[in-house]
C-alpha cells in the first residue's frame, strides 16, 4: 500500500478559519459545529495569524478562569504554528507531531495557499506505529550520539 500525504488523508477539506477578533466562545461554537478540534485564524489579508485548538481552549483559558466571552481568539491563539506542504508523508508528519507535542498541522501549499489542517485523527493506525518507531529510533541516534 502506497503511502498517503497530508492532503490526502484529510479528513476535512475546507478551511475551518476565523478572524483574530473572534472571542473564544465563537472559535469554540465554529469548531463544535464543524466537528473539528482547531480553527485557523487568518486576518483580513489573508495571512495566517495562527491556530486555536481544543488543547489551547483547555489550558489557555478553561484553567486560567478567562471568560470565553470576553476573551479574543489573538489572546490565546498558538502563533505562527508549524506547517507542512501538501505532499508530505502521513507518517513523517505525525512524527513531526509526535516530537513537537501537538495534533494539528495547517497544510500550506505553494505561494502560501492554506489548504486546511492535518489532525492525527487523520493517521491510520499504520502510519501512526510507523511514526513511533521513526521517533524510537531517532531518540535511540540521539542517545547513541551522546
Amino acid at each position: 500500500m502506497a503511502e498517503r500525504t497530508v492532503f490526502q488523508s484529510m479528513s476535512q477539506r475546507h478551511v475551518i478559519k476565523l478572524a483574530p477578533t473572534a472571542t473564544v466562545h465563537e472559535a469554540a461554537c465554529v469548531m463544535t459545529r464543524a466537528n473539528c478540534g482547531s480553527v485557523l485564524i487568518i486576518d483580513a489579508a489573508g495571512q495566517m495569524q495562527g491556530i486555536l485548538t481544543e488543547r489551547d481552549l483547555m489550558t489557555r483559558v478553561l484553567a486560567k478562569a478567562l471568560s470565553p466571552d470576553k476573551t479574543l481568539v489573538a489572546d490565546v491563539m498558538t502563533r505562527k504554528p508549524h506547517c507542512v506542504g501538501p505532499h508530505m508523508k502521513v507518517a513523517d508528519a505525525v512524527l513531526i507531531m509526535i516530537e513537537r507535542g501537538f495534533r494539528h498541522l495547517p497544510i500550506v501549499a505553494d505561494q502560501g495557499k492554506i489548504l486546511g489542517v492535518f489532525s492525527v485523527r487523520d493517521a491510520l493506525p499504520r502510519e501512526i506505529n510507523l511514526a513511533v518507531d521513526l521517533a524510537e529510533f531517532h531518540e535511540q541516534v540521539n542517545d547513541a550520539l551522546g
